[in-house]
C-alpha cells in the first residue's frame, strides 16, 4: 500500500468548500494507504488544543476513523499550527513528529519538513519562528485565557498577511544553501516539505548521487500531493470536483 503526503490545507471555519475537499480526500484517496502524512499548517491558525471549534472536532473524528480503519496518521507542525498538542493528536489517533523527520522510505533515505526553517533569506521570519518555537514562549501563551490567544491570533495573522505583501518572491521562498547543506547533514536521497506553495519536483546533483527535493502543494480548489511506494515517489495533481 502507499503513503501519502499532504501539506498546507489551511483550514478554517469560513472555508466549508475546503472542509469537504479534505473529508472526500479523506473518503476516497487515503482509505487506500499504509500511511498519510501531514506535513504543516493543517489549520490556517492554531491558539491550543483546547479551543475545540466544530471544524476541530469533525476533523479529529474523520482522521480517528481513517487511522482505526489502518491508515497510520501523522501530523508535523506549519508556522501556522505550531501550538497542536499531544492531545489533538491523540483526539486525530495520529502521532506527531518532530520537524524535521528522517524516515527510510521503500528503501530511499528521506527527510521530512514543514519547509519554513529553509527559508533563512527572511532573516525577520527566522527569528520570529525562533521566538515562537521556544518552549518558554509557547507555554506563557497557552496559560492565557482561550479569548485573548484568539485575538492575538488574529492581531498577529493580519500582521504576517502585511508584511508578506512587501517580501520579494525570492526571500519567501527556500534558499538553495539551506536546501543543499540539509540534504549533506542529513545524508538523505529525498527531501519532502510544504510551506511555500510552489509544488514541484528539484533535482540536484551532489557528491551523494542525484537527489530529488519534493514540494507539496496548498488546497485550494486544486491540490498536488505526494505518493510514494515501492516503484517510486510521484507528487500528483488532484482538483476538488474530481473526488466530490
Amino acid at each position: 500500500m502507499p503513503t501519502l503526503f499532504i501539506s498546507d490545507l489551511h483550514l478554517e471555519m469560513e472555508k466549508p468548500e475546503l472542509t469537504r475537499f479534505f473529508f472526500n480526500f479523506l473518503d476516497k484517496i487515503a482509505p487506500n494507504a499504509d500511511a498519510l502524512y501531514i506535513l504543516g499548517d493543517f489549520f490556517e491558525v492554531w491558539v491550543g488544543d483546547d479551543e475545540q471549534s466544530p471544524l476541530q472536532v469533525e476533523v479529529a473524528q474523520r482522521l480517528h476513523s481513517l487511522a482505526e480503519a489502518g491508515t497510520h496518521i501523522y501530523l508535523m507542525h506549519g508556522n501556522r499550527d505550531f501550538l497542536i498538542g499531544e492531545a489533538y493528536a491523540k483526539q486525530c489517533g495520529a502521532t506527531l513528529l518532530e520537524d524535521p523527520h528522517a524516515l527510510d522510505l521503500y528503501g530511499v533515505p528521506s527527510l521530512l519538513m514543514h519547509g519554513d526553517s529553509l527559508c533563512t533569506l527572511d532573516a525577520a521570519y527566522q527569528k520570529a519562528r525562533a521566538t515562537f518555537r521556544n518552549p518558554a514562549f509557547q507555554s506563557q501563551f497557552l496559560s492565557r485565557p482561550l479569548d485573548q490567544r484568539q485575538l492575538t491570533a488574529r492581531q498577529m495573522r493580519q500582521i504576517s498577511m502585511a508584511k508578506n505583501q512587501g517580501k520579494a518572491e525570492e526571500i519567501m521562498d527556500v534558499a538553495q544553501d539551506e536546501v543543499i547543506s540539509t540534504f549533506n547533514s542529513h545524508q538523505i536521497e529525498l527531501l519532502i516539505h510544504g510551506h511555500t506553495h510552489r509544488p514541484d519536483t528539484h533535482r540536484y546533483n551532489l557528491p551523494q548521487g542525484r537527489v530529488k527535493r519534493i514540494v507539496l502543494g496548498d488546497w485550494g480548489e486544486e491540490t498536488w500531493y505526494g505518493r510514494a511506494d515501492a516503484d517510486g515517489f510521484q507528487l500528483l495533481n488532484l482538483k476538488a470536483e474530481d473526488i466530490a
